[in-house]
């Protein structure tokens, strides 16, 4: 739960004039009930950890779970901004807690995760907006799992000087920074952010590393166009991105952006077909698709498409 501090929903998120249409079949997802679900959640509790599968409330959460694959959110579960998708708490955050990247690599290490993503909520209050951090769990996870392989999914960092560049020293495998939306959304989407500024933090990324696998994702459904969608990709290609995720958007209560249609299977797709198309190395494209579901499958099938295509070249 949210200290008295944060505002589950604040007023200054977008209000959806029309409600969201009904949910079609194929969004719809099983109740968990799996023991490895159950053992996951006790881990997590355990070591008093954040995951953005609760957080974020992810329709995954169960599959997910019983596999033993969570989602660890860094740096608290108070957010400095106000994104009209996302269902974290915005305020004021707490103190960062030292001992959490040791947290981490336990909980790692007491799953058996052979691939782990880690992520934040975003701190603008930070004078490097949690870059450090990140660098810590990292290096924590690192001497506590050696095999298990990271991903790490970032925010922008706001301009902060040598964030990035303290990430990427410490050698995560994939670098993720989802682009969320289309630059026209920005606006009542993505507020706190900039679409250009998220784009060349991905370039730049893969500048500093260039044998880092470097990913984003984008939701649709939220009144985005698909050339808008189709540029976003040409945007993202350009930047050197790996790995593209796209996914439908679920509004997490009345008070979020309302959904504008519900993309149907077909579309997703297409979508993968073209973005395969334009030189990806990897897409994940489908209505329950979320920027970590099926993450360290996905690892896998990274490095092999990154092989293979070493061999054709």
């Amino acid at each position: 739960m949210a200290s008295d501090s944060s505002v589950r929903h604040p007023e200054k998120l977008h209000r959806p004039s029309n409600p969201s249409p009904r949910k079609p079949a194929w969004i719809r997802v099983k109740a968990p009930t799996s023991p490895g679900f159950g053992e996951t959640w006790r881990t997590v509790r355990e070591n008093k950890l954040a995951t953005v599968c609760e957080e974020a409330s992810c329709p995954n959460i169960g599959e997910c779970w019983a596999r033993k694959h969570a989602t660890f959110m860094i740096l608290g579960d108070i957010c400095t901004r106000a994104c009209a998708f996302c269902n974290v708490a915005t305020g004021k955050p707490r103190a960062v807690n030292a001992a959490e990247p040791d947290s981490v690599a336990r909980s790692v290490a007491a799953l058996g995760l052979k691939h782990v993503v880690i992520t934040s909520v975003d701190r603008d209050d930070l004078d490097d907006g949690g870059a450090g951090h990140f660098a810590r769990c990292i290096a924590a996870v690192r001497a506590a799992a050696p095999e298990t392989t990271i991903e790490v999914l970032t925010p922008d960092f706001r301009n902060k000087s040598g964030a990035l560049e303290a990430v990427i020293a410490a050698a995560p495998d994939v670098f993720n920074h989802n682009l969320e939306t289309v630059p026209r959304l920005y606006p009542t989407i993505r507020p706190g952010a900039r679409y250009y500024h998220s784009l060349r933090l991905l370039d730049q990324a893969k500048t500093m590393d260039g044998a880092l696998f470097t990913k984003s994702g984008i939701m649709v459904g939220l009144g985005e166009e698909r050339i808008e969608v189709l540029q976003v990709m040409d945007d993202l290609r350009a930047a050197g991105v790996d790995f593209l995720t796209i996914g439908q958007y679920l509004q997490p209560t009345p008070k979020h952006a309302a959904v504008a249609r519900f993309v149907p299977p077909d579309e997703f797709d297409d979508y993968k077909q073209v973005a395969a198309a334009k030189g990806f190395l990897l897409v994940a494209s489908s209505p329950l698709t979320r920027s970590s579901y099926h993450a360290d499958r996905d690892f896998a099938r990274l490095r092999e498409a990154r092989g293979q295509r070493t061999e054709a070249g």
